[in-house]
């Protein structure tokens, strides 16, 4: 198949678009390489892919609304995995008209770009941060997921309702991912794992929110990215049983699916510091802080659904992959 990836430079996405290309898929990879953080990393990644027969890369924004049209218009891409945003929680307390620009104008452009040249499947992420006020564990796609805490997490919550209209209205066809902490080689530099291992291996403090009380679905990126692949091969289809009655907030009577992607298996903040600490060697300086605003104390995802329909099954223990993360920022640090 010829699939558009967007966020191709980024950690999953970059994944992603390698796995792919390893099947025999055509990949079109689109990023705008912004600085939010080292855009040396994200050329990297890029630099891996460039190259490869089967795929292309467009340097886009996906705000730009003409360059994304005239994108859709030129490629004609069977499906969509759409995987670009500005992340990250805190951030969004920082500079919020940057996520209402990527996360919602953009993804309005990928809307538009499906619906008017046949995609026959999007797939796109949200977010675990979309539980927001939610107490109930595990969290389940069946739940009411209506009090973010944070405007990234509204924004990525808006992204599954605008992606439901589109699927009523149009017959677009659309799965959401709602990702739950995702950690590997490759990864993010604004996330724990890799701040915490560049700061314990460089003897500096890392910053321990909550008090420690956190806990964390922590889930490995191959896992993360089999269970994307399997996603977008099966094609989102109305829910027989959906009631208006009794709505699912999961399903509709339109094309529309939305399942957590996650390890199904929280982990204490304290015990995931130990693993880190284990495969470096060092043990870390801790500096004790208390929540930070927009943060959840525990994230745990029921994947019963992902499971029974594609056959996700996590299974690589946070112990493996840390082991792999910190061997990976070694040799692409040289430290």
């Amino acid at each position: 198949m010829k699939i558009l990836v967007t966020g191709a430079a980024g950690f999953i996405g970059f994944h992603t678009a390698k796995a792919l290309l390893a099947r025999g898929d055509e990949v079109i990879g689109l990023d705008n390489l912004n600085e939010y953080y080292d855009v040396s990393l994200k050329e990297a990644r890029l630099a891996q892919l460039e190259g490869q027969p089967g795929f292309s890369f467009h340097k886009l924004d996906l705000a730009d609304r003409e360059g994304m049209a005239a994108l859709f218009a030129e490629t004609r891409p069977d499906r969509v995995i759409h995987l670009a945003a500005q992340a990250g929680v805190r951030h969004s307390l920082k500079d919020p008209h940057a996520y209402a620009q990527s996360n919602l104008v953009g993804f309005l452009n990928v809307l538009e770009g499906c619906r008017h040249n046949g995609v026959a499947h999007l797939v796109y992420a949200s977010s675990s941060s979309v539980y927001g006020g939610n107490t109930k564990t595990p969290f389940s796609v069946h739940d009411a997921a209506d009090h973010p805490f944070s405007l990234y997490a509204a924004t990525k919550l808006s992204n599954e309702l605008m992606a439901h209209s589109y699927a009523h209205l149009y017959g677009l066809p659309v799965t959401g991912l709602r990702f739950f902490t995702v950690y590997g080689p490759w990864g993010r530099p604004d996330m724990s794992p890799f701040l915490f291992t560049k700061k314990i291996l460089e003897g500096e403090p890392i910053q321990v929110f909550n008090n420690g009380e956190h806990a964390r679905d922590f889930t490995y990126i191959d896992d993360i990215v089999d269970g994307v692949v399997h996603a977008v091969d099966r094609i989102a289809t109305p829910d027989p049983d959906w009631s208006a009655e009794a709505p699912d907030p999961a399903t509709s009577s339109a094309p529309y699916r939305v399942y957590n992607i996650g390890n199904n298996n929280p982990v204490a903040l304290m015990d995931y510091i130990a693993c880190i600490e284990k495969a470096t060697g060092k043990e870390a300086i801790k500096e004790f802080l208390p929540m930070q605003p927009g943060d959840v104390p525990v994230t745990y995802a029921d994947i019963d659904d992902l499971q029974r329909d594609i056959g996700f099954r996590p299974d690589t223990p946070l112990e493996a992959g840390m082991e792999r993360f910190v061997a990976w920022y070694r040799e692409y640090y040289g430290v």
